[in-house]
């Protein structure tokens, strides 16, 4: 008897892991946080709770932002942007700040050399220099929050081949990658791999997911059910892998939420996002 089973094969790679052409009205992003992210860094500003483009580096990008409540900071947490690697910078995001600012907590944005002019073998390097400029500048519990991209750098930072020097290590508490992306080598096949130059060393030596995370971790792979099946797959494959290797991890898949839209609960300091990254 033939069996009808269903097979699924990815054919159409740069379409799987395409954000904006699937999004309705996608091409908003991601101007439409310019301006939010202007005016949250200018209130912040005015009222001397902000020290811009401080910097943790030698290379022109090697600049972070931090931003302190209004009472001596409970904590830090780190947010590290997306864009594929390729695009953006700390500019657009400041505004995802407010959430975690207003719970007591100092917030530090960093941006970080590009492809093609860095490998992302150097961005983690880079990371790890501004969490550790960062950590010397805010005391207590430090919390990872990461998007896209940048969801791959902060659990980068929480594996056994951490750059990371072992004092920063310890005062991690929590680190959550928001709709992260933690597998490298299915993003050799995209056409943007040749500004990524992703290679086969570079995704075993990259990936999160086929690292050992640090002892004691605890990592948080949050991302939008309406997003791409690749996201929604790279979410939990991350948590699968490192519940058996001795991490906590927690799953959720926050309903009718997008790639872009899953960032909005960092500005409100009463949501899910926010108790997850946070306590």
């Amino acid at each position: 008897m033939k069996e009808n089973v269903l097979h699924f094969q990815i054919t159409d790679w740069d379409n799987a892991y395409a954000n904006g052409p699937n999004i309705a009205k996608g091409e908003r992003w991601p101007d439409a946080w310019v301006e939010p992210a202007r005016g949250y860094r200018e209130e912040l500003s005015s009222s001397g709770r902000a020290k811009l483009d401080v910097v943790y580096g030698q290379k022109p990008r090697n600049t972070l932002d931090i931003f302190y409540p209004s009472k001596p900071a409970l904590g830090l947490v780190v947010f590290v942007h997306g864009g594929f690697w390729v695009n953006l910078d700390k500019s657009y995001w400041s505004h995802f700040a407010r959430g975690a600012i207003e719970r007591g907590y100092a917030v530090a944005m960093p941006s970080y050399t590009l492809a093609p002019e860095a490998r992302i073998g150097e961005m983690t390097i880079e990371i790890a220099q501004s969490i550790e400029l960062a950590a010397r500048e805010v005391d207590g519990s430090i919390y990872l929050i990461g998007h896209s991209a940048g969801g791959h750098l902060v659990t980068r930072m929480i594996t056994t081949t951490s750059p990371l020097s072992e004092r920063v290590q310890k005062r991690i508490v929590n680190t959550v990658s928001l709709s992260g992306l933690h597998d490298l080598r299915p993003l050799m096949n995209l056409s943007s791999n040749a500004k990524m130059r992703i290679d086969r060393t570079e995704a075993y030596t990259e990936s999160p997911a086929l690292l050992e995370p640090l002892a004691n971790s605890r990592v948080v792979c949050w991302v939008g059910a309406a997003e791409r099946a690749e996201f929604v797959r790279q979410n939990a494959l991350l948590a699968n892998i490192w519940k058996g290797l001795g991490a906590q991890t927690l799953v959720v898949e926050e309903p009718d939420k997008h790639h872009f839209s899953i960032l909005d609960g960092l500005e409100d300091p009463s949501h899910p996002l926010v108790d997850a990254l946070v306590l």
